[in-house]
């Protein structure tokens, strides 16, 4: 295989380079972007009518790992996307100690858990594929609302 790889990296132009971090940086994240909003909008809020979802700031998102909250009056629930593709290739993804701690923090802050759910696409719209931590989720929104 070895020569091959030699010859196909030959072959590379500038523009293959260009092109690629575009599609990547550019093409891929944005498509991610409006994904993660399909599993928001069309599969959990639909799951859950009560609760309000709304996108997280951009400091709790990338510091903090959180993609959107959940409200449940003066407290909140915190919502993590994955691709499933993260948790077949991390051997049943786990959470690092940084997520970890940042879940904590959120918890401490807002009141609520921070769920991680696993998405792939069907068709246009990204689909939850682990609808188990649906009942986890609305286990805790009903401890929320009691306290």
């Amino acid at each position: 295989v070895i020569p091959e790889w030699t010859d196909a990296f030959k072959q590379i132009t500038l523009q293959d380079c260009i092109d690629y971090i575009v599609e990547v940086t550019v093409v891929r994240t944005y498509d991610g972007f409006l994904l993660e909003k399909s599993v928001i909008h069309d599969g959990l809020a639909k799951l859950l009518p009560d609760i309000e979802f709304e996108e997280s700031n951009p400091e709790l998102d990338h510091a903090g790992d959180i993609d959107y909250i959940g409200k449940v009056g003066n407290k909140a629930f915190g919502i993590q996307i994955k691709p499933i593709t993260a948790k077949a290739n991390f051997a049943n993804y786990k959470i690092s100690e940084r997520m970890s701690a940042n879940f904590q923090a959120f918890e401490d802050k807002y009141g609520g858990k921070v769920f991680i759910l696993y998405s792939c696409r069907s068709g246009d719209k990204k689909v939850i594929k682990n609808l188990d931590v649906i009942d986890e989720i609305k286990q805790e929104i009903r401890r929320l609302e009691q306290d």
